[in-house]
């Protein structure tokens, strides 16, 4: 079973004198003096454990912890990870893994990482934001709001792109069902070099007539693939073959995602029609991804992330929102959000020109919130906003810091894009970087002060 922690200290390897060593050092006090976040884990990490005293002895939910922390903070592969746990002397002591252990392979670490839940990496959050509270690091008086795009692990989507991806995917799962399925006989036609070819014909075409031509082509073998998948299905479901039920549920899945991305090709390339973006699908393997068009800049996919960040550059808060909403909508549930963290809304906020509007700022005001600065005044004056021009000013430039926090976690942690796969998973990558990131914070806070 996976315990809380190790029951008896391992034989571990002396720390060392070097400056990230005592970072980690720091981080460790801090996960030492809250050993609830320990307790969070190991819930998550035993959920489906049917009998916990049986079983083989895998990782405690510490050394899960901590070995999620590494991998945000350095941006290791779940590969790397396993070799340098292994190697480094200095993170071998971080994740309290003793010197006659064999560390642990890269299956085993992806496993129990992404275990722990975006719920439980939000609690540990809240507890490090309560924490630095009382050592007086964020006192949650002032905020900064903005919002950034975290992007899906995807390649950039087209409608030919998009069907060449159905028919491989489809015929890569019936194949295997047809090495598989000995009692009976799955008949269909491998047509994944035709499709390749009218992808790479269309993708190189500059006449419009002749694109649409190929787009028909293309069409017409994905549809014929699609009968091939549904016809497989019914026939393996009706045969009652256990052992092809999990290849019957993942082609179960992609069928109705092959259907849209058919309906909104046919839609946009055939019938000239312009396709919501909420009706369009961009990938058969993250179907979750947004379509978000920053103003007239690029378009990006994946998810709309908004975060909170105090003057101490501590993220006390990060919301993943669906679709593109405007900035504007989200102002009253990041103000609530910051109220359950810190019991009382802020003194003052300082948040992106996208959330000006005067609905908002008199929501703000009756809220008892002193200052209110807009990035952009948006027809709203100073006076209304804040006690002074100079308050506006310092607010203002105060709320240009977000801008270094966003660039600093897509850089050193990730947040860039997102390399777990599902829904749940982006959510707790998120949360992930959010709290190594403010671990790496308030660790460089304590060595400053000593």
């Amino acid at each position: 079973m996976r315990e809380k922690q190790c029951n008896q200290m391992p034989v571990l390897i002396p720390s060392m004198e070097h400056p990230r060593a005592e970072e980690l050092q720091r981080i460790s006090d801090i996960l030492d003096e809250n050993p609830i976040i320990s307790e969070m884990v190991w819930q998550d990490l035993t959920r489906d454990v049917q009998t916990q005293g049986a079983g083989a002895h895998g990782m405690s939910a510490e050394q899960v912890l901590r070995a999620a922390i590494v991998k945000q903070t350095e941006g290791f592969s779940y590969e790397d990870l396993a070799f340098h746990i292994l190697d480094s002397r200095c993170y071998r002591h971080f994740c309290r893994i003793g010197f006659a252990d064999e560390g642990f392979k890269k299956s085993a670490l992806c496993a129990v990482i992404k275990a722990i839940s975006p719920q439980t990496w939000k609690a540990i959050n809240d507890i490090l934001m309560a924490c630095a509270q009382d050592r007086e690091i964020e006192k949650g008086q002032q905020s900064r709001v903005d919002c950034t795009v975290v992007c899906s692990n995807i390649h950039e989507p087209s409608d030919s792109t998009l069907l060449w991806d159905s028919v491989r995917v489809l015929t890569r799962i019936l194949i295997q069902i047809k090495e598989e399925s000995d009692p009976f006989e799955i008949h269909f036609s491998d047509h994944t070099k035709v499709a390749k070819r009218r992808m790479l014909a269309i993708t190189h075409c500059n006449d419009a007539a002749l694109r649409k031509r190929l787009y028909k082509d293309l069409l017409k073998v994905t549809r014929r693939v699609l009968n091939y998948a549904r016809t497989t299905v019914c026939l393996i479901e009706s045969s009652a073959c256990v052992p092809l039920f999990a290849l019957v549920d993942e082609m179960k899945r992609l069928i109705p995602l092959v259907e849209q991305v058919i309906n909104q090709t046919t839609r946009r390339v055939l019938d000239g029609e312009s396709v919501p973006a909420e009706d369009k699908v961009v990938s058969l393997f993250e179907s979750h991804t947004d379509i978000i068009k920053k103003d007239r800049r690029d378009t990006l996919y994946g998810h709309k992330v908004c975060l909170s960040v105090g003057p101490s550059n501590l993220i006390t808060d990060c919301l993943l929102v669906k679709g593109n909403p405007a900035d504007s909508t989200l102002m009253e549930q990041m103000l609530n959000r910051h109220d359950q963290v810190y019991g009382r809304y802020p003194l003052k906020i300082a948040l992106d020109g996208g959330f000006a509007s005067k609905k908002n700022l008199e929501w703000a005001k009756s809220k008892n919130i002193k200052d209110v600065c807009f990035a952009k005044k948006r027809g709203i004056s100073v006076e209304r906003m804040c006690r002074s021009e100079y308050v506006y000013n310092r607010l203002r430039r105060f709320r240009a810091g977000i801008e270094s926090a966003i660039s600093w976690l897509k850089r050193c942690f990730g947040l860039d894009r997102c390399l777990w796969k599902s829904l749940t998973s982006f959510h707790s990558y998120v949360w992930a970087s959010v709290v190594s990131a403010n671990l790496l914070t308030m660790a460089r806070r304590a060595i400053e002060t000593t």
